[in-house]
């Protein structure tokens, strides 16, 4: 392992900036001063802002072959839509996970969440391949299978109507034994490797795979990763399951706790809130796929105020149709002045980079190791060129980060103290083969209503009331 020297490097104090170096050694942060003796090789951080590494707490990475092309809809029924795609192939699996990591650590991410869409029948080779790719660009990686064991059509409430459900094609129990078994030959938390357990949300999971899925997290010592109430229609259903809502629910199962992320978090109340803050349950923000699918606007500010952990995801590339983590960020963060008008409470580029890095820490139960420039910690860090021009003039430089529109600025990144980005280029793996395969196995197109889509449109209103 290379042992570097980040030299006169511009980093956040306090309320201010200081200009430091930075030694790394064996893969972790080693000293933060200014003037130290250069250490292996040296790095030149003049006119540089360095940062942790960001997490994009919460993406589907195969969504990536239908971005630009979904139509306009609501979650359920642009799931309709989705589903109604041709089946996902290994290629493509390998290739959107490429696309994914690079797309991400360009923006300023060293981790990504990926609940991994599975292909039916090829599980543990989806899992497989989707983690080839991600080591082969050195991202950090929290990969969660996504799993239900409930028919699409279950995740809409029943109204009036009795619904009949057509039975999932896989029992619960072999979910939970392809889970498992993932964990075996997957999860390497220190080859930067890990396994989630993560039944997509309450619903299309029963109770027996969310307390599966538990189980496992205890003894296997993973985190947990799910949605939750995205949409209106999410909150409903809870309702017509349960009698409470989902929170309630999910806290009396047992699957609620400091190593559960969250995702959307649309549609909670007061009482939901508090009880996230009381099991230290961590909000994963989505805010580009929210406004795409017109889900709502999440009570981030609420949450904050709460004590609730909350960080950052892009969602998947069809329903944001981007992996720009410093976009999410910075919609994340001021899309919220609209709805407190106490601007006290509003989110500051400061807070919104501490919530980008620490908060996704602190989610996967890694903040001792992740998410500050501490010494001690792992050099997952992310260099900022200052002198580019969407980063200019100089004013304050993390304020420019996340208010501006930033593009092309990330110079430099390392995951584990490996450099992966030098320059503004990849070290690990060729982008411009990458983009031309893309190109390759794609086509210009348009999508049409299925007849099945148009079932579940007319269904979706009634209830709805639309």
């Amino acid at each position: 392992m290379v042992n570097f020297t980040i030299q006169n490097v511009l980093i956040a104090a306090s309320d201010d900036y200081a200009k430091v170096d930075v030694h790394i050694v064996n893969g972790a942060i080693a000293a933060i001063a200014p003037n130290l003796q250069v250490i292996g090789t040296p790095i030149d951080g003049k006119n540089k802002l360095l940062l942790p590494g960001f997490f994009n707490a919460h993406t589907h990475s195969s969504e990536m072959w239908q971005r630009g092309i979904m139509s306009v809809l609501p979650l359920e029924l642009w799931l309709a839509e989705l589903y109604d795609f041709a089946p996902l192939d290994p290629e493509q699996v390998y290739l959107s996970a490429l696309g994914t990591a690079v797309e991400t650590l360009l923006s300023g991410g060293t981790s990504v969440v990926d609940h991994l869409v599975l292909i039916p029948g090829l599980e543990l080779e989806t899992i497989a391949i989707a983690t080839r790719a991600y080591r082969e660009v050195g991202i950090r990686a929290f990969i969660a299978p996504l799993i239900q064991d409930e028919s699409l059509t279950a995740g809409i409430p029943s109204g009036e109507s009795a619904q009949n459900h057509e039975p999932y094609f896989r029992s619960t129990a072999a979910t939970l034994e392809i889970i498992e078994e993932a964990v075996r030959q997957f999860h390497r938390p220190d080859e930067g490797v890990n396994i989630l357990v993560a039944p997509t949300g309450i619903q299309l999971c029963t109770d027996a795979l969310f307390q599966g899925c538990t189980e496992l997290s205890d003894r296997y010592n993973l985190c947990r990763h799910s949605h939750l109430l995205e949409t209106r229609a999410q909150e409903k259903l809870a309702q017509q399951k349960y009698g409470c809502t989902a929170v309630e629910h999910l806290k009396r199962i047992g699957y609620l706790s400091d190593r559960t992320t969250l995702a959307h978090c649309v549609w909670l109340n007061d009482a939901d809130i508090a009880i996230l803050a009381e099991t230290q349950s961590t909000v994963v923000h989505n805010p580009l796929s929210n406004l795409r699918l017109g889900s709502g606007i999440a009570p981030i500010l609420k949450y904050r105020q709460a004590g609730v952990n909350v960080t950052f995801g892009c969602d998947g590339a069809s329903s944001n149709d981007s992996q720009d983590l410093l976009e999410a960020i910075k919609i994340g963060s001021i899309l919220h002045n609209v709805t407190d008008s106490d601007y006290q409470h509003w989110i500051t580029p400061r807070q919104a980079v501490e919530m980008a890095s620490l908060g996704g820490a602190k989610g996967l139960n890694l903040a001792d190791k992740l998410g500050s420039l501490t010494v001690g910690k792992q050099a997952d860090l992310v260099l900022y060129d200052l002198t580019n021009l969407s980063l200019l003039p100089r004013t304050d430089p993390i304020g420019l980060l996340v208010l501006g529109r930033p593009s092309n600025v990330v110079d430099s990144a390392w995951v584990n103290g490996k450099q992966i980005i030098t320059g503004g280029k990849f070290t690990t793996i060729n982008v411009d083969e990458l983009r031309q395969e893309l190109f390759n196995r794609s086509q210009w197109e348009t999508k049409r209503k299925s007849q099945t889509v148009a079932q579940i449109e007319a269904h979706y209103r009634t209830v709805m009331g639309l």
